[in-house]
């Protein structure tokens, strides 16, 4: 859409440049016709010994733009121009008169007979095409028409729709953010995010995420991660009577084959991220940025002990109190009474309530709520 918009301004720009020139000429044109016949005479004459010069040493004129084009064919009407003919062809001249004569008179003439259809509706026929990868000119037309009650033939849908790739013909493949989307309560995403201590050691973060909630099954802290250690934090993250069926995580030793056939066993499949494509387990490297922008950014642990503590009273108020926008807003384990109904009067608090909050995190964070007075 953006590139759209500066095509369009940049086009608009050149044409009132083009624009200028023409009248710039037109005004030079008419006041050359007021003067006299002899100032006209000396004048031509003065400017041809310059371009013999010009001509003699071979100085290569630059590239004519459009404008000058036009006024070269226009001026060319009222005199003999074939001996002041020098910079290009006489059949150049010729060829841009028959293109003048085109582009203006018979565009004029076969101008079509149907207007465009509106912008807003081009660009949802396009938003419509990206959506919906299997979707043609005549199941977007029917959706129109039965949807949204707009009329629009096959053929014009089709002329506004994104073009396919050439190679391999058409997608009809679901992207990967469909098939997220589809098997969310079915997907966990898990990852690791460094912390370091204020005596500078290095500790590893162990994030596990269900994705259809956005609940955070289970954070643990090591200093040295291993397979064995990482296999039993997903054996304590994942019950028995789990739904889940995909597990997500990127192609780190730590994630040996061994953890995979293990987890396999379990009747989870075992996704692989592509190399360098954090976007493909986006949701947890989500959840790994708002804890290290929420919490790990303002807080220094002395030690793993007090790492781990704060960490789980952070994933605690992720759970049960920070608002999700990608829930509604809403939180993945609500307390009793969340959400809290709207009154009649949406910007005011009954006075038989009133708000009360409760430090998290020492008062990084805090939790509010509304109870009877």
């Amino acid at each position: 859409m953006k590139s759209e918009i500066r095509d369009a301004v940049i086009s608009v720009i050149l044409a009132l440049v083009k624009i200028f020139r023409l009248f710039r000429d037109l005004l030079r044109y008419v006041y050359l016709g007021l003067r006299s016949d002899q100032v006209l005479a000396a004048e031509n004459h003065f400017l041809r010994k310059q371009l013999a010069l010009y001509q003699e040493r071979q100085v290569k004129p630059r590239r004519i733009d459009s404008a000058t084009r036009i006024a070269l064919v226009f001026l060319s009407k009222r005199f003999n121009w074939r001996p002041a003919l020098v910079i290009v062809q006489p059949q150049t001249l010729v060829r841009w008169h028959r293109h003048g004569f085109r582009l203006f008179f018979w565009r004029w003439k076969s101008r079509p007979g149907r207007t465009q259809i509106p912008i807003q509706l081009r660009q949802l026929i396009r938003q419509m095409t990206l959506d919906n990868v299997s979707w043609g000119e005549e199941r977007i037309a029917n959706e129109l028409l039965l949807k949204l009650g707009i009329r629009v033939s096959p053929r014009t849908v089709r002329k506004y729709m994104p073009k396919r790739p050439l190679h391999g013909g058409p997608r009809v493949d679901q992207r990967w953010s469909t098939f997220v989307r589809n098997h969310a309560s079915a997907i966990i995403g898990c990852d690791f995010c460094i912390a370091v201590t204020a005596t500078f050691r290095l500790f590893y973060v162990l994030v596990i995420i269900e994705h259809g909630s956005r609940r955070l099954l289970h954070c643990n802290v090591t200093e040295y991660p291993t397979a064995e250690w990482t296999l039993q934090q997903l054996r304590e993250a994942i019950p028995c009577d789990h739904p889940s069926r995909f597990l997500i995580h990127d192609r780190d030793n730590i994630f040996s084959k061994e953890l995979d056939r293990s987890i396999t066993r379990l009747g989870i499949d075992v996704i692989e991220t592509p190399y360098r494509n954090p976007r493909a387990n986006s949701i947890c490297e989500r959840a790994i940025g708002s804890m290290r922008r929420e919490c790990l950014d303002y807080m220094i642990p002395m030690n793993k002990t007090h790492l781990r503590r704060i960490v789980k009273e952070w994933v605690a108020y992720y759970n049960r109190s920070r608002p999700h926008a990608a829930l509604g807003p809403s939180v993945p384990d609500p307390p009793p009474g969340v959400p809290v109904s709207i009154g009649h009067e949406r910007h005011r608090i009954s006075e038989r309530l009133k708000v009360i909050s409760r430090p998290i995190l020492g008062g990084l964070h805090h939790e509010y709520s509304i109870v009877p007075v």
